[in-house]
């Protein structure tokens, strides 16, 4: 994660977190994480992740249209590939908002509707992608200080591999 200095030391979320790298990797780092995830096969081979590499992060079981994002709990909150139908998406990031503590940092990386060109991984349909301009308004209530839709190579498990459209987030909260 290239940006993880920008990251505080503190209560880390970590959206859609899977299989756990980006939460195992912040653990490692000195964040204190929760992971959440749809998937508890996913979240268990996490807790095996984290174990190999001697950190400890929470794991929560639970589907993102439910889970309440508590209001200034978090110091943090990462959402790498966390692909919404919009709606629900709009819901969590209104819980981004104000789950984040004064000086609290969003971080986001997604696919734009551009990948469906490249099929090198990413949801099947533009529905599910994200486009800088619909962020920044769902994000109202952060300060952007890195927002971008751009393309770059992509080497990130078996199913995100290769030349992607994407966009790149980091914000903070005033």
């Amino acid at each position: 994660m290239s940006v993880v200095q920008q990251i505080p030391k503190g209560r880390v979320l970590c959206l859609a977190d899977g299989e756990g790298r980006n939460g195992v990797y912040l653990a490692q780092q000195g964040c204190q994480v929760t992971a959440v995830d749809a998937s508890p096969i996913g979240l268990e081979k996490a807790q095996k992740l984290a174990a190999e590499r001697s950190v400890a992060i929470e794991t929560v079981v639970a589907d993102l249209a439910e889970f309440p994002i508590q209001p200034d709990d978090w110091d943090a909150i990462v959402s790498i590939f966390c692909h919404l139908p919009p709606t629900i998406r709009a819901h969590v990031h209104r819980q981004v908002v104000t789950g984040l503590r004064s000086v609290g940092v969003f971080v986001l990386e997604a696919y734009t509707p551009r990948q469906l060109a490249f099929k090198t991984g990413g949801p099947p349909t533009a529905e599910l992608t994200m486009e800088l301009a619909t962020l920044q308004q769902e994000l109202k209530g952060l300060e952007f200080k890195h927002a971008v839709e751009l393309e770059r190579d992509i080497q990130e498990g078996l199913f995100h591999r290769g030349r992607s459209a994407v966009v790149q987030v980091v914000a903070v909260k005033a």
